[in-house]
């Protein structure tokens, strides 16, 4: 059975859901085998012809097949509706991964910002246009969060004071630290990059808020527009104000 359901989930990711329709009409017939000539790529074709070996291992009827076309059909094409992933990447590239700079995925979540903006990293400094655009998120009325890393002199382990700084660029953001740290997190970091917008776009990314970040390093991302992974994000970084882990510097 579990061949069959994967071989199911393969051809539904592969052809529209018209045509798993029409491949479930198909199976329903009388002639329930002959389904291949609705593959439209040479790819579908062979997860079709995977379904039709798995499904003759099996004592599954062809009107539990065809409903299980339907089924997975509707939920794949439904989520990819409501989410969509893109892999965002700074550096040199290859004929498989196109390159989209960093600073574009975030610029993108800042300015899609409609009532709130959360951003953590480790440090920050010479990102211009990082600073005009968040200025601007809240001048149209967006609130706009960051946790970032404190100084020595602060409890963290940055030589300089970015949070200071992000003061004196971003006078309106609230600005947070992870200052109770339980023992088993003694020493750590703020480590994770993120942008989260209106709890429906998520940028995770390996690149800090720095100039080398946006555009010369070599940093990986997704972008994840919709779904629920923003929305969980987002009441995670919620929970860890509530909770006093990450608290408002004053």
């Amino acid at each position: 059975m579990e061949a069959l359901l994967d071989a199911v989930t393969e051809v539904v990711s592969l052809v529209s859901f018209e045509k798993a329709e029409a491949i479930a009409k198909r199976i329903r017939s009388s002639n329930p085998m002959s389904f291949s000539d609705f593959a439209g790529t040479s790819a579908a074709a062979v997860a079709i012809e995977k379904l039709k070996k798995s499904w003759s291992t099996t004592d599954v009827g062809p009107d539990a097949l065809a409903s299980m076309l339907i089924a997975a059909s509707h939920t794949f094409h439904k989520l990819n509706s409501e989410q969509t992933l893109e892999l965002v990447w700074t550096g040199p590239t290859t004929p498989f991964v196109s390159a989209r700079r960093t600073e574009q995925a975030l610029l993108q979540v800042i300015d899609s910002a409609r009532k709130s903006l959360f951003i953590t990293s480790f440090v920050a400094y010479d990102v211009s246009s990082i600073i005009d655009a968040l200025n601007k998120a809240i001048a149209r009325g967006v609130n706009v969060s960051m946790l970032l890393e404190s100084s020595t002199d602060h409890g963290g382990t940055m030589s300089m004071d970015v949070i200071g700084k992000m003061r004196e660029l971003i006078p309106k953001a609230m600005l947070y630290a992870w200052s109770n740290k339980s023992d088993g997190f003694l020493g750590g970091r703020v480590h994770a990059k993120v942008a989260l917008a209106d709890d429906q776009s998520c940028f995770i990314t390996s690149a800090n808020l720095t100039g080398f970040a946006m555009e010369k390093n070599m940093e990986a991302g997704i972008l994840i527009n919709g779904g629920r992974l923003p929305t969980v994000f987002a009441r995670h970084l919620t929970a860890l104000i509530e909770l006093k882990i990450i608290e408002l510097v004053s």
